[in-house]
């Protein structure tokens, strides 16, 4: 029996893959009611191929929007590039842009039919662990209480519960901060007209002035779309805490896209017309040299929390629950299977991480934003080539493992 502390992507695609392969599992949830959580997420190709094999596609689609293109704007509305994503790009499986929420439902409503109600346990807050030469042992607080703990024996132990992992605590108590971009996001959804294809995403602006992203997520029955969209730039640390749920306020980022109404979609309007807002200060960890404790590993943000740049941080913890689940189905002995696990994953995350600071993929709005010192321009080739964009965008898809030829 594998125990999988923390119920949210991560553990539920980890345990439908050891469910695949015959493995029992039990996960542990701290919460007590799951509810929808978040905004928009993008599943990008090398992620959407995991959960096809896990035959979740069909619901995913019906709940989503395939993603076409993403188009590149500077913050005059002036268009830098485009290129085609998922199908669209010649990848054998799509991109979609949904809800997280509505991901997650799926995915719980998938543990529950597959592996049965009592193999996602909520209320079950992670707060010690034994081991020995065979087993392990969970402790839980549940309910309310803090002071009696519940215990859990099984074979091995996963830790996939977030950024703020009490897993990687228990290993890494000291000297493993949260550590703050300079940047911070604000995040919202809007129910709106479609706007360009239907089916695009856009990147506009720069992080120096505010720089802008939105896509759809969801169709409507009346023609409209759930657009997802944040904001971001670089200003004074504002509480950078690593919680996904910290309520905003339009007026601390509104002047940032103020002047980009663009005749395709006015963006500061669509802002002041969002459902809520959430305000993330942008933070990641320094990336681990060790992820596996004997029986004990970790995964997902737990094992590499990064900047949430390329729709990187779900989809790595999707690829890493496929391959835990492999490395477990061949390796009788669990604490092997760890290493190997983390040897095959450790070093491809942490360059995700070093990229995700350094040359992101929208790098390509920087280049433009330097080169053209911020000012509109007359012509993109005299600012730079269709080449040098196409080696941006392909240089990140190569480090976060989805280039057409690697999918």
């Amino acid at each position: 029996m594998i125990l999988i502390i923390g119920g949210g992507i991560g553990g539920l695609t980890l345990a439908l893959n050891l469910h695949k392969a015959g493995i029992p599992c039990q996960i542990f949830e701290a919460v007590e009611t799951i509810k929808p959580l978040g905004v928009g997420i993008n599943i990008l190709p090398h992620a959407m191929k995991e959960l096809s094999a896990l035959e979740l596609e069909s619901d995913i689609a019906a709940n989503a929007v395939e993603t076409h293109e993403v188009c590149f704007y500077n913050r005059f509305g002036q268009h830098i590039y485009t290129e085609r994503r998922g199908r669209f790009a010649g990848y054998k499986w799509p991109q979609y842009s949904i809800h997280r929420g509505t991901l997650h439902e799926i995915l719980v409503n998938a543990v529950r039919e597959r592996l049965g109600p009592k193999a996602f346990l909520t209320g079950h807050r992670f707060c010690q662990l034994e081991q020995d030469a065979e087993k392990v042992t969970a402790y839980f607080y549940t309910g309310t209480s803090k002071q009696i703990l519940k215990p859990y024996r099984g074979t091995a132990l996963v830790g996939c519960d977030g950024i703020k992992s009490a897993v990687r605590g228990l290993f890494y108590e000291k000297d493993d901060p949260l550590i703050y971009s300079g940047i911070t996001m604000w995040r919202g959804v809007t129910r709106q007209q479609p706007f360009l294809s239907g089916a695009s995403m856009i990147y506009a602006g720069w992080l120096k002035t505010g720089k802008v992203i939105a896509y759809p997520i969801a169709k409507l029955d009346n023609g409209m779309q759930i657009v997802n969209w944040l904001c971001e730039f670089y200003c004074s640390p504002r509480s950078p805490s690593g919680d996904w749920g910290q309520a905003g306020n339009v007026d601390d980022f509104l002047w940032s896209c103020e002047e980009m109404n663009f005749p395709w979609l006015n963006i500061p309007q669509m802002v002041k017309d969002a459902e809520y807002i959430l305000e993330y200060p942008m933070v990641d960890k320094e990336p681990l040299t060790k992820w596996s404790f004997g029986r004990a590993t970790l995964l997902g943000d737990a094992a590499h929390p990064m900047y949430p740049r390329g729709s990187n941080g779900a989809g790595q913890a999707i690829i890493d629950a496929r391959i835990l689940a492999d490395s477990l189905s061949v390796e009788s002995d669990e604490v092997v299977a760890f290493v190997k696990y983390e040897k095959e994953r450790l070093p491809k995350t942490t360059a995700i991480v070093h990229a995700n600071r350094t040359n992101p993929p929208d790098a390509i709005l920087r280049e433009v934003y330097e080169r053209s010192g911020d000012k509109p321009f007359k012509s993109m080739k005299n600012i730079i080539t269709k080449d040098e964009l196409y080696e941006l965008s392909d240089q990140y898809k190569k480090i976060a493992g989805f280039q057409v030829s690697m999918t």
